[in-house]
């Protein structure tokens, strides 16, 4: 049994991270039919902003306060640099075909990848520890360390602060109101192209807190650090219903366990531990095939 909380925790945690960055592509699909693979990309490019301003501010040792500067730090980056992605690469091809807009989101990623390679070189970087991360033991061998817990209350905190801003704001009724049609909306009166921007730099900055809370957990980055991980999230997106908030949520929840139960129990089915990563992908195949609309997701049927 202590096994099996123990890899439920490992799983929540990682499930958390994958759902904070699930929700910046279901998001942004929601409201521009636009899948962004380019999103991964923000979770790395968070996570070294968080690297340089821990450096350049000289917190080499735990601290609650640098912790927090560096989370709403990194956040505030990632927005800007969703901002200008979207002002840039996005808003000039939207008028064209969703094969264009594809295109150019994986144009981006690869762009932010390789000038991060570029400029910081593909070796890691050890993260600077701003937090003791101290484990408490619940039974057995079943255990919790406090990054862990980090990870669940900054999750949890962050993802009611987007239900409140998209159901509780003017702001979040103008984004649904651009999700249900863009073209009504603007007959409103609704800035769409300010909804827009908005709903990236919204995106980015969660990706963001993902990438420094990642690395709390494990502390070493790269500039391919995205592309795994932002896989990942969007499969958990469409797992749970691409375009639907509380689906980005479960979905990203639901990957993380899967994942670290293969690694906990697949070696009794003949289900090597390396597989772990595969698990994600072949969730995505049967989702596909079964359910394409995502568990909490609905089909809609467009008029051509």
């Amino acid at each position: 049994m202590d096994t099996f909380v123990q890899q439920l925790i490992n799983g929540l945690n990682i499930g958390a991270i994958y759902a904070l960055i699930a929700l910046g592509y279901t998001m942004v699909y929601g409201i521009l039919r636009l899948i962004n693979f380019a999103h991964g990309d923000i979770y790395m490019v968070g996570a070294f902003a968080g690297y340089f301003i821990a450096v350049k501010a000289g917190m080499a040792g735990p601290s609650w306060g640098g912790l927090v500067v560096v989370l709403f730090g990194s956040m505030a980056v990632a927005a800007l640099v969703g901002m200008a992605i979207e002002r840039f690469a996005y808003r000039p091809v939207r008028k064209y075909s969703r094969m264009t807009t594809l295109i150019t989101a994986i144009g981006v990623s690869l762009l932010l990848e390789n000038l991060f390679v570029a400029v910081f070189g593909g070796q890691g970087r050890g993260f600077p520890q701003l937090l003791q991360d101290n484990a408490y033991h619940l039974f057995g061998n079943a255990a919790i360390s406090k990054s862990q817990i980090l990870i669940f209350v900054v999750s949890i905190a962050l993802m009611v602060l987007l239900q409140w801003i998209i159901f509780r704001t003017k702001v979040g009724t103008a984004m649904r109101a651009v999700s249900f049609n863009l073209n009504s909306a603007k007959l409103m009166g609704i800035n769409t192209n300010a909804i827009i921007t908005f709903t990236f730099a919204l995106g980015s900055a969660l990706a963001a807190a993902g990438g420094v809370l990642t690395a709390q957990y494990s502390p070493t980055i790269d500039p391919l650090m995205g592309i795994t991980t932002g896989l990942k999230a969007f499969v958990a997106a469409v797992l749970g219903g691409i375009g639907n908030i509380p689906g980005a949520v479960l979905g990203g929840l639901l990957i993380g366990v899967a994942e670290t139960m293969v690694v906990g129990y697949g070696g009794s089915i003949g289900i090597a531990s390396t597989y772990r990563d595969a698990v994600a992908f072949a969730i995505l195949i049967l989702v596909l095939l079964l359910r394409p609309s995502g568990i909490l997701g609905t089909t809609v049927q467009e008029k051509v």
